[in-house]
């Protein structure tokens, strides 16, 4: 599967100098005063813990943008199963800059490890390959663009990147345009102003019931935030396929085998699956 399709190569370079300079800044005065300039070594991955494994290609970007002459290889891809003790890769080249690159690239490619592996156990959790569990906003300033690729490595979907490629009207919208009839009626009016994918959130059945009465023609799918299962069950019925669904609000690990039965769902967005997700156990070991 092409997990890098579409996805912003530019700006993943541009992310990884600056992480690279933050972490440098005047100079590595360790490796300047212990390591000959000339010396070279090799370096191996060991993985810790099991898991998915995500970011690889990421990973050698690091080594790559820091000296082209490094040589970074792989016995894994991106997406696949590793467990504790498993050697997948090696990195040949000179060990300052080994030493340089070793906890950048370890810091990327250990979170998005972490994110892919705690997804893919949400997905195993759910068993219902109808349903999409996919991602939101809630992540780490300035580096959601590895975050959400790790999600979509981990067997999830993404949602919006940001506030500018679909229109998300949340209860803060609803509420500063006097309730959800009234921003609807504002959709409406300026239909013709955006031409972006268009979702609501409702919190009850009764403002379900508004949008079904008045945003068919504006709106695309809709958020049911914290809804009970017997009431997810009902605006199933309600909306007889007509919206896409969505599912949000305290749904984890704990309580999503609760929703596995549920047919006429499109997505559960989780936020937990970025800002709560821990990182996988990998270390850089030089053996020579």
């Amino acid at each position: 599967m092409n997990y890098y399709k579409n996805f912003q190569f530019k700006s993943a370079e541009s992310l990884i100098r600056l992480a690279i300079k933050e972490d440098l800044g005047k100079g590595d005065v360790t490796s300047e005063i212990l390591i000959p300039s000339n010396l070279a070594s090799k370096a191996e991955l060991l993985i810790k813990e099991n898991g998915i494994i995500a970011g690889l290609n990421i990973f050698q970007m690091v080594f790559k943008i820091i000296d082209k002459r490094i040589q970074v290889s792989f016995t894994k891809k991106d997406g696949n199963k590793v467990s504790a003790g498993e050697r997948i890769g090696t990195i040949t080249g000179n060990t300052r800059n080994l030493l340089l690159g070793e906890r950048t690239g370890l810091n990327i490619l250990q979170r998005m490890s972490g994110i892919a592996t705690f997804t893919n156990n949400l997905k195993k959790k759910l068993n219902n390959n109808s349903i999409k569990i996919i991602d939101t906003r809630k992540t780490t300033p300035n580096f959601r663009l590895f975050e959400k690729l790790a999600v979509k490595i981990g067997g999830g979907g993404n949602h919006r990147f940001g506030l500018y490629d679909m229109i998300l009207i949340k209860d803060n919208h609803i509420e500063a345009n006097g309730g959800i009839s009234n921003t609807i009626d504002i959709l409406i009016a300026k239909k013709k102003k955006f031409n972006t994918k268009v979702e609501i959130e409702v919190k009850d059945l009764e403002e379900l019931d508004e949008v079904i009465s008045k945003g068919m023609d504006v709106i695309d799918r809709v958020l049911l935030d914290n809804f009970l299962v017997a009431d997810v069950r009902k605006a199933i019925k309600k909306s007889k396929g007509f919206f896409e669904l969505e599912l949000s609000g305290g749904i984890d690990k704990n309580n999503i085998n609760n929703y596995s039965k549920l047919n006429g769902i499109d997505f559960i967005s989780i936020g937990s699956l970025t800002h709560s997700a821990g990182s996988l156990d990998i270390s850089f070991n030089f053996i020579t």
